[in-house]
C-alpha cells in the first residue's frame, strides 16, 4: 500500500522535485526489497537496506545523466526537473554515491549479523569496487547509463564482475563451511 501510495504521489507530484524524484523513485527499490522479506519470511540487515538505497540512488542518478546529456538543451522540455540539474551536479551526486555505496558494502560484508562473522566476505569488496569503477566509466566517459538493465547485460566486463561476484558470494556462504 505505502509502495502504490509514494509511486502515485511521484507520477503526480514528486517526479517534478530535483533530486527528490530520485530519492522516492530509491525509496521504491527498499520498499519492494522490505515486501520480498516479509513474503519469504527472513530477517535482513540493516545494511543491505542502505546499501540498496545507495545503489539505487547510484543508478538513479546516472539515468538522470544520461537523459540530460541525450537530451543536451531540450531536456527540461522532456521533463520539467532536468531543468535544474546539470551534467556538473549529476557527476559530483554520482561520485558520493558511489563511494557511499562501496563504504557501506564494505561495512556490510562484516558487521551484519545476516554473514558469516569470520570476515569472508570481505573478499567480495573487490568485485563491488571494480563493478562501480567500470559503471563509473560506462556513465561518464561512454555517457551510457539510461537502461541499466542493458548495460550490465551488453557490457562483458560488467557482466563478468557481477558474475563472479554472484559465484564468489554462494561459494563463500554456502560452499565453504563456517
Amino acid at each position: 500500500v505505502i509502495y502504490i501510495l509514494l509511486m502515485f504521489l511521484y507520477s503526480r507530484w514528486l517526479k517534478n522535485l530535483v533530486i527528490l524524484d530520485v530519492f522516492v523513485i530509491a525509496s521504491g527499490f527498499i520498499l519492494r526489497a522490505i515486501g520480498g522479506a516479509v513474503v519469504v519470511d527472513i530477517p535482513i540487515s540493516p545494511w543491505l537496506y542502505v546499501c540498496t538505497i545507495l545503489l539505487a540512488l547510484f543508478i538513479g542518478f546516472a539515468k538522470r545523466r544520461h537523459e540530460l546529456v541525450l537530451l543536451d538543451g531540450n531536456a527540461g522540455d522532456h521533463r520539467r526537473n532536468l531543468a535544474d540539474y546539470s551534467v556538473a551536479l549529476l557527476d559530483q551526486f554520482i561520485l558520493i554515491v558511489a563511494a557511499a555505496v562501496i563504504i557501506a558494502y564494505s561495512l556490510y560484508t562484516f558487521d551484519s549479523p545476516a554473514l558469516p562473522d569470520d570476515g569472508r566476505m570481505m573478499l567480495t569488496i573487490p568485485f563491488v569496487l571494480y563493478g562501480i569503477f567500470r559503471y563509473l566509466y560506462l556513465v561518464l566517459r561512454r555517457n551510457l547509463g539510461g537502461a541499466p538493465e542493458h548495460l550490465v547485460l551488453e557490457d562483458r566486463p560488467l557482466l563478468a564482475t557481477l558474475l563472479l561476484w554472484g559465484l564468489s558470494s554462494v561459494a563463500l556462504l554456502y560452499a565453504i563451511p563456517h
